[in-house]
């Protein structure tokens, strides 16, 4: 074998040495990530409740899905949730980095590590955190309006304030790492360019709108995408915090994808659930790109 490895070509020999390094690396690959992804496409066409055979049944888990109220409830949540927490978070992450990224301001290092503390912290942590804030009882939320002699909350418990109660977390949550990303761009910018445009008697407004939002525009375009397809596939706080209520208030496609296949032991028709997400996330991802790609060459 050693022989007949010497016998090849010198760039074979090199590139059979490069592939059997990343051997190990595609091998966990494979066996964790493509084959169950493989494995989720073809159950999405059976019936399956992991006790019996699975049952081939075609696309009717797919036409299921799309007839079911609740898939339409859970979508529009979804949504809800990602045009809040991207919008909202990008706009305050973005505000955060300008203040940081000022000459004047002291103890620039504490902010940096204050901001980012919640970052570094467990999903799981924070939502249990943010769940005894939200008490209707204990809460230290519903202590300060008492004290302010305002009607206190239920939150959590309320259909129409559950979401938003989720929203404020996650936006608190993933502001220090969207912060960092911001002030990596705003740090790469030239400082000759502000300079420039103060001698031509530009205000703070214009150096902002003409100089720091064009050159940020790639920052910004990895920053939407990721917070984007991580809102899609937001489930650690939901569950933990509501579990998909009240009243479905709060039920997106991940806790109910979770809740069908594993509560109720529906996996085919979780798997199709799994790639209709899939789907959504890939084309909101290309639109995304079409539209930033028009705006970077313009």
């Amino acid at each position: 074998m050693a022989r007949k490895f010497s016998n090849l070509p010198k760039l074979n020999r090199k590139a059979l040495t490069g592939y059997l390094f990343i051997l190990p690396l595609i091998s966990i690959l494979a066996i964790f990530v493509l084959i169950p992804v493989g494995a989720s496409l073809v159950l999405s066409f059976y019936k399956w409740d992991i006790i019996s055979s699975p049952r081939f049944v075609g696309l009717q888990n797919y036409v299921r899905l799309v007839g079911q109220d609740l898939f339409w409830i859970s979508l529009k949540n979804t949504l809800t949730y990602t045009v809040a927490v991207v919008a909202i978070g990008l706009v305050l992450a973005l505000s955060l980095a300008l203040l940081l990224n000022e000459t004047w301001l002291r103890g620039k290092t504490f902010f940096r590590t204050v901001y980012f503390i919640p970052v570094i912290t467990s999903m799981v942590v924070t939502s249990m955190i943010w769940s005894w804030l939200y008490s209707p009882m204990y809460g230290i939320l519903n202590y300060i309006l008492k004290i302010l002699g305002l009607p206190m909350q239920k939150w959590l418990s309320d259909p129409k304030l559950a979401m938003i109660c989720i929203i404020l977390m996650t936006i608190w949550k993933f502001l220090g790492y969207h912060t960092i990303i911001f002030l990596a761009g705003l740090q790469g910018i030239p400082e000759q360019m502000y300079e420039a445009a103060m001698l031509d008697g530009s205000n703070w407004w214009q150096r902002f709108r003409y100089i720091t939002l064009p050159l940020l525009k790639p920052t910004t375009f990895f920053i939407t995408v990721m917070a984007i397809i991580g809102s899609f596939q937001v489930f650690d706080q939901v569950y933990i915090m509501t579990k998909g209520g009240p009243l479905y208030s709060t039920t997106v496609l991940v806790v109910y994808l979770y809740n069908n296949a594993f509560r109720y032991f529906r996996m085919g028709f979780g798997c199709a659930i799994a790639w209709v997400l899939f789907g959504i996330i890939f084309i909101v991802t290309l639109v995304q790109l079409r539209l930033f790609r028009e705006l970077i060459e313009y």
